[in-house]
């Protein structure tokens, strides 16, 4: 197939992917939608919500229905690197000799849900980021390679910090996304009950193979994008260091802005997207969809913003606003 034959058969997995998982998930599809950028671009986000909003529900039927192997590690206090990554355990072979024998964690699958990534101590929490970074482990000195496709969506409770370990704003760099997941609306939490109080569920089909999505990465990697929409990637991240700002608002407000990542994710995000709309190239447009949810987390807002009520989102928009009449 050529790139426009793969682009739109890219837009057909969407279109039969929605339609699957709609059997089981009511709303929330913009949601959806970043979980599979985060996907596309073999990267690893976090989602932000209150309890009760169908973060595994949403996460696991995905893995369903795209054919990948799910994992879910439910993040504890007492959680250790091991209960992770695995450990080696002596074993005895069928002459009596005994041998290490290495027993994979739950670490090795295609889709992780760390759940509430936060309630765990830093030792712990940097297992996964290792894993998230290198896509392999080392025990004992010998290096195991992690499955392809290979990503962890974190899940924090915006709401309930005590006894949690927050993680550190170098850790939260490594996650491509934060995405924010709210109530659904009136009508979708109607919905949401008379499809959860039923005796039946529906069964969803899976619409494409690992191998597929292996493929799919790589056809974001090869799209173009235009200088121009670079410079604007780029101009956007730069615009949230206080140091380099020509916005009062981030001078004002921001202690830290947004590193050289947040630059590489926007491009890479906004190719995502459009492989997803059918669409050969990325546009300014694509980047300012993805812009708050590859910022939101980078940022680091200083106690004049804290004691003003001033949100991240209301730095984004300034950012946004500054670039857009800038071009």
């Amino acid at each position: 197939m050529n790139i426009e034959e793969k682009i739109e058969h890219a837009t057909k997995l969407w279109t039969g992917l929605n339609r699957e998982i709609e059997k089981r998930i009511i709303g929330q599809k913009e949601v959806i939608k970043r979980i599979v950028v985060t996907l596309l671009c073999e990267g690893h986000s976090i989602i932000t919500g209150v309890p009760g909003l169908a973060k595994t529900r949403m996460i696991k039927t995905l893995s369903e229905i795209l054919d990948l192997d799910f994992s879910r590690i439910q993040f504890t206090p007492d959680l250790m690197p091991s209960d992770i990554i695995g450990t080696e355990i002596l074993d005895t072979d069928e002459k009596g000799r005994r041998f290490f024998r290495f027993v994979k964690g739950p670490v090795f699958a295609n889709f992780i849900l760390a759940d509430e990534i936060n309630r765990t101590p830093p030792k712990t929490q940097s297992a996964l980021l290792e894993a998230m970074q290198e896509r392999r482990v080392t025990v004992q000195g010998k290096t195991y390679e992690l499955p392809r496709p290979f990503t962890v969506i974190a899940t924090q409770n915006p709401i309930e910090q005590e006894g949690t370990y927050p993680l550190p704003e170098a850790q939260l760099d490594r996650f491509m996304l934060e995405i924010v997941i709210d109530y659904p609306d009136f009508d979708d939490e109607i919905k949401v009950v008379e499809l959860t109080t039923q005796v039946e569920e529906k069964d969803i089909h899976r619409i494409v193979k690992k191998e597929d999505i292996v493929a799919y990465q790589k056809l974001v990697l090869s799209m173009p994008v235009g200088r121009h929409v670079t410079e604007y990637a780029v101009n956007i991240a730069r615009e949230t260091r206080p140091l380099y700002s020509h916005i009062k608002e981030v001078k004002d407000y921001v202690l830290y802005g947004a590193g050289p990542r947040a630059s590489q994710y926007l491009i890479l995000a906004s190719k995502a997207l459009a492989l997803l709309y059918g669409k050969p190239v990325a546009t300014t447009k694509e980047v300012n969809e993805i812009a708050y949810d590859v910022l939101r987390h980078r940022l680091i807002l200083n106690y004049r913003a804290e004691a003003e009520g001033i949100k991240k989102e209301d730095i984004i928009s300034k950012v946004l606003e500054y670039v857009q009449r800038k071009v």
